[in-house]
């Protein structure tokens, strides 16, 4: 089973101690998650980690902030994106998601924002939430 994970579901499980997302992350921080990434997709993460609001995470350091980009970058299945599916989603930033999931024969976008996620229905992927894969598909 592979993943994509929403930059939703990286920050929350930054943010929490505990929950689903928090699992989530650790799970990939620890190599237990085959989870799929891309150099848009860690460009996203970086982002919203360092520069969109860097308040967003504040219990961490930039360095810190380095180091979980590494492990995400180290542990994560890098999938080439060959054919560009846009439009799909109302949302061009959610498209590249879809895009890396299909290019990477995903089984699920796991994602805090399902409904942004409307006509990807057509897809091999299933799009579900944090809360769901943990409960029924965790690696822990």
């Amino acid at each position: 089973m592979r993943v994509v994970v929403d930059t939703n579901v990286v920050i929350a499980g930054l943010r929490a101690r505990r929950g689903a997302s928090f699992g989530i992350v650790s799970a990939m921080l620890q190599n237990r998650l085959d989870f799929l990434i891309s150099v848009p997709l860690l460009l996203e993460y970086e982002e919203i980690m360092k520069r969109a609001n860097p308040s967003l995470l504040p219990h961490f350091t930039d360095p810190e902030k380095d180091a979980f980009l590494n492990g995400f970058a180290a542990f994560g299945l890098c999938s080439k994106i060959f054919y560009l599916w846009r439009p799909v989603l109302r949302d061009p930033d959610d498209d590249m998601l879809v895009e890396l999931a299909v290019a990477g024969a995903a089984t699920y976008i796991v994602t805090s924002n399902t409904g942004d996620f409307q006509g990807a229905d057509s897809f091999a992927f299933t799009v579900i939430t944090p809360q769901y894969f943990y409960r029924n598909h965790h690696p822990l």
